[in-house]
Order: C-alpha cells, then sequence, then structure tokens
C-alpha cells in the first residue's frame, strides 16, 4: 500500500498526468497508503474499511449474493437506514441454475446470470438489516447509474437481440421485481449512465474500443423516458477520435438524432460515426457533478492508459474537455468507474494492469490516492457516496467482496 503509484500527489491533474516521469513517492500532504496487514485494502493513514458483503453469503430472499460485483449506488432507506443496489456482471448463457438454484419466475431471462442486488445497512454501524435479488436474468450488468427514479442498470452485452438495454430497478424492492426496461435509452454494449437533474436528459457511455457517447433528451421532463436518443459529434468535425485529445483540450460539441436507438445488429456506434459522431475508447464511467457531466475513456489518451473529459452541455450543444489524459501507468491506469461526494469532489476507480487504485481529484485540481486494491489484481468497481457523504462504497469484483471505507474525507476536500 506504500509502494509505488500508491503515493499522494499534490500537483494539479493537468500537470500531474503530463509528467510522464514522476516519481512514484509521498510528495503530497497525506502521505503514503499504509499497508492493510489482513491484504484486503490499503489506505490513507485516518481510513479504514468494513467489509459489508461477499458472494455466496445468503441473502434474506432465500438466494445467495450473485459473483462479480461491480457498479453500484446508494439511496436513502426506510428509518433512516442506507439502501445499496449492486449490479452482478455476470454474462448470457450461464444461467441462475449454474450458481445453485433457478432465478425466481419474474427474471428477465432464466438462462442468463446477471442480476441487481440490494443492500439495506444500518446508516451508523453499517450492520446489514436485509438483503434480496430485485432484478435477475440479465446480462453482463456492469455500471448505471443512480436517477430520481431509481437505479439504471445497464446490461454490457449487446449480442442477443434481447440483451443490451438499461433497466430501471426500485431501491425499495423487497422482493425480484419484473424487469423494466428503458428501450429509448437504445441497444449497446451499455456501460454506465448519469442524469442532469436540471432537464432529466440522460448520458449514457458504451464500452466498445469505438464507442460513441449518447444523450437521451426527454421531450418532457414529466416522462423521462418518451424522447430521442442522440449521439455526441465534435463540432466541424467528422467521426473525431476523441482519444488523441490531450489533457487541457477543448471541442464544441453538437448532438446528432438517432432515428432507430434498438438496431437488430450491435451496430448502434456506426449508424452514429455515419453521421460525424466522435468516437469515444472503451467509454465507461460517468456521472453529473458541479453542472457538468464527467465522462472516462478507460482506454483513451496517448498511451492507451485513460482520459477524463468534462462536459458541458446545453440543448443545441456546448463543449468537451480534457481535464486529465494519462501519461504514466503509475498514476493513472485504465479509470473506469467514477462518482461524485456530496459535496462535488471527483473519485474514481481504475481497471488497469497490477494492484488498482481508488482516487479522488481535489477542489483544487490536484490529484490523491486514496486506496488501493491490496488482494489481487483484479479491478475496483462500484464506487459509490451514502447519501451523507460520510462512507464510500467499492466493489473488489475478482474477490467478490463489497466494502465502506470511511474517514476524514473532509480534508482531502483541499
Amino acid at each position: 500500500m506504500g509502494a509505488g503509484g500508491a503515493a499522494a500527489l499534490s500537483v494539479p491533474i493537468g500537470v500531474w498526468l503530463a509528467r510522464g516521469g514522476e516519481p512514484r513517492v509521498p510528495v503530497g500532504p497525506f502521505g503514503a497508503l499504509r499497508p492493510d496487514p489482513h491484504r484486503v485494502f490499503d489506505l490513507l493513514e485516518g481510513f479504514s474499511y468494513q467489509v459489508i458483503d461477499r458472494v455466496g453469503r445468503a441473502m434474506t430472499d432465500g438466494f445467495r449474493v450473485p459473483p462479480r460485483p461491480d457498479g453500484m449506488a446508494c439511496f436513502d432507506g426506510p428509518d433512516g437506514a442506507i439502501v445499496l443496489v449492486r449490479n452482478h456482471e455476470m454474462p448470457a448463457g450461464i444461467g441462475a441454475r449454474a450458481m445453485g438454484r433457478p432465478w425466481p419466475r419474474v427474471a428477465y431471462d432464466p438462462d442468463a446470470g446477471g442480476a441487481v442486488t440490494r443492500v439495506v445497512l444500518d446508516a451508523e454501524t453499517l450492520e446489514v438489516r436485509s438483503k434480496n435479488l430485485i432484478l435477475a436474468g440479465t446480462a453482463q450488468n456492469c455500471s448505471g447509474g443512480p436517477s430520481p427514479w431509481g437505479w439504471l442498470s445497464c446490461e454490457e452485452d449487446a449480442r442477443d437481440v434481447t440483451h443490451g438495454f438499461v433497466f430501471l430497478c426500485d431501491p425499495t424492492a423487497t422482493e425480484a421485481r419484473a424487469p423494466v426496461r428503458i428501450d429509448g435509452y437504445g441497444r449497446v454494449k451499455h456501460e454506465a449512465a448519469a442524469i442532469d437533474p436540471e432537464t432529466n436528459a440522460c448520458y449514457l457511455t458504451e464500452d466498445q474500443v469505438d464507442s460513441c457517447f449518447y444523450r437521451f433528451v426527454p421531450h418532457d421532463p414529466a416522462s423521462p423516458f418518451e424522447g430521442r436518443l442522440q449521439a455526441m459529434r465534435i463540432h466541424g468535425r467528422r467521426a473525431e477520435d476523441t482519444s488523441t485529445l490531450r489533457t487541457g483540450e477543448r471541442r464544441e460539441i453538437e448532438w446528432v438524432d438517432l432515428a432507430n436507438p434498438t438496431p437488430l445488429e450491435d451496430d448502434l456506434r456506426y449508424t452514429a460515426q455515419g453521421q460525424g459522431a466522435a468516437i469515444v475508447k472503451r467509454g465507461e464511467g460517468v456521472c453529473h457533478a458541479n453542472g457538468a457531466v464527467h465522462v472516462v475513456s478507460t482506454t483513451g489518451g496517448p498511451i492507451e492508459a485513460g482520459q477524463i473529459f468534462k462536459l458541458e452541455d446545453g440543448p443545441d450543444g456546448g463543449t468537451l474537455e480534457v481535464i486529465g489524459a494519462s501519461t504514466d501507468r503509475g498514476v493513472m491506469d485504465m479509470p473506469d468507474n467514477i462518482t461524485a461526494s456530496p459535496d462535488g469532489m471527483i473519485y474514481f476507480v481504475e481497471d488497469g494492469e497490477g494492484h488498482d487504485l481508488l482516487r479522488c481529484v481535489r477542489a483544487d485540481g490536484t490529484v490523491v490516492a486514496v486506496g488501493r486494491n491490496a488482494s489481487s489484481a483484479g479491478e475496483i468497481a462500484g464506487v459509490c457516496f451514502s447519501p451523507d457523504g460520510g462512507t464510500i462504497f467499492v466493489n473488489l469484483q475478482e474477490e467478490g467482496l463489497t466494502l465502506a471505507i470511511r474517514g476524514p474525507f473532509h480534508e482531502l476536500r483541499g
């Protein structure tokens, strides 16, 4: 935890990522990460973690926690509880029987292993009060995003015409519910979703090496799933590859309408690019914070180790700016899920080579490594905050662990 890329860096993100030879030693005010004696998760001094759940444990509804926990979000629960909603990235073709028992009768596809679970926690002690399935029989539920209507769970598998959709999940459901599929959000290899709270527009990433970035605009914010799907285009440029953009580069953007958001083939991105839409290499995490959309390109940038974009949007267009493009895998290695704390700080986790990290971008533009997967080279996923901002949750996907992290987050703000 205290070695290599586990240092806390105190230079602005643009400068930090531009220094290909940045020394991997503690140079910031928080020092190195402390090695975890249990070899689960290394953290900065003053922070601690708690194992909330693990794959295979019995749930309240009689099922067991499915493998490969991924994207998550927190919601306010009953009697002051925290409701943690969690994806499980299991594919089609590996049905529930392979995991021990059939899915409930409301499963979307009984032969698909993807799912969403709900964990109700005591807000103070983080003790698990209950947990259950709320969606079953989907495929590769990767990430998604919170919304005013519940959790948006994204399928990252569009090989079968019945998959590749976004599903709305009810955080209050105490048992698996019939699936609510949002066709308007398109049929692609979905990764994540973020809602603009002012307009109810939904921003959607696609995890392909030649993906597009999408926006769903409701005809009426009061009917959020009726509207048009669009793809981002760089103004004056056709099908520009945004992976070539470096830190600080900025582009004017516009949006092109997509007439058929649910094609039979997984080719919506090609239709969009035929209309000039931009290419985003492996669009993954996305969140709305501080009046802007923050988007991750996991393999974008000069060494294919990641970019973070800031998109400021309007009805007819806006701007896309690269706030960080990695030039050193030791300081950013394939960022994946991204979130914002209630006070607006950006946090992201990695899915790169070696032991991945949890990092934050401070208000003054500096970057701090907050934690590190000490168990393995498996990815960290599902980064999200409790509603009060006092706890951050992450999943160690290969280990099948859901962790809660507490500490002086306010000191990181700067």
